[in-house]
């Protein structure tokens, strides 16, 4: 089926660049990979991927539309996810913070990471930025066709191929990610460095969205 589609190998490289950019996704999957290994950071990368096919869903159907024009829309999605994300650096601050004696009792409880949640979390730190949504609005359209004879099928296609492509990146940062986490296994000190770096690269993720502005 012809979905009207051009330049797809300049819309791979974008997404690989995009891929690549520090931003939310890339900081949650890489902190999640040395926190606790492969099999964690793998569940965060899906619950990433889940949020960005929420995002290709909502734009191929218009969904997206909404936040492009409604700022109170837009400014409630936006205030959602800072807060998310803060909310999230407070946790890995409190654990970076703990003391020797708090922390041990910490690790014995939180030992075994439930997958589960860590997708979750995945997912709502890529579902809850508008940032994300915008973008697919604003990017997917310039790959289509105006004479594309089916522009919503169009829109899935990208979206389609963005997902997979962005899971894949996302399955290679996490096992590049893990070989690195083998060289500071055991020190209690790398592993507060890494919780209290994360936090505040959270805080400062939240802060950046929170002052985004409406285009």
């Amino acid at each position: 089926m012809n979905f009207g589609l051009h330049d797809l190998p300049l819309f791979a490289l974008t997404v690989l660049v995009l891929n690549a950019t520090p931003g939310v996704d890339l900081v949650f999957t890489v902190s999640r990979t040395l926190q606790h290994g492969v099999r964690t950071g793998l569940a965060g990368a899906a619950g990433i991927s889940a949020g960005c096919v929420v995002h290709a869903l909502a734009a191929a159907f218009g969904l997206a539309a909404l936040l492009a024009v409604s700022t109170t829309a837009f400014a409630v999605l936006k205030g959602l996810g800072a807060a998310y994300l803060v909310w999230l650096a407070v946790g890995m601050l409190r654990s970076a913070l703990a003391t020797p004696a708090t922390r041990t009792a910490d690790v014995v409880a939180e030992a075994p990471v439930p997958h589960w949640r860590v997708f979750r979390q995945g997912l709502l730190t890529n579902v809850l930025n508008p940032k994300v949504a915008l973008f697919f609005l604003a990017f997917l359209p310039q790959f289509i066709n105006a004479d594309a004879p089916h522009k919503t099928l169009a829109f899935l296609a990208l979206g389609g191929w963005f997902v997979l492509q962005s899971a894949l990146f996302l399955v290679a940062l996490v096992l590049l990610t893990a070989r690195l986490r083998h060289l500071g296994r055991g020190s209690a000190t790398s592993g507060r460095w890494l919780n209290g770096l994360g936090g505040v690269l959270f805080l400062g993720l939240a802060a950046r969205l929170a002052r985004t502005d409406l285009p």
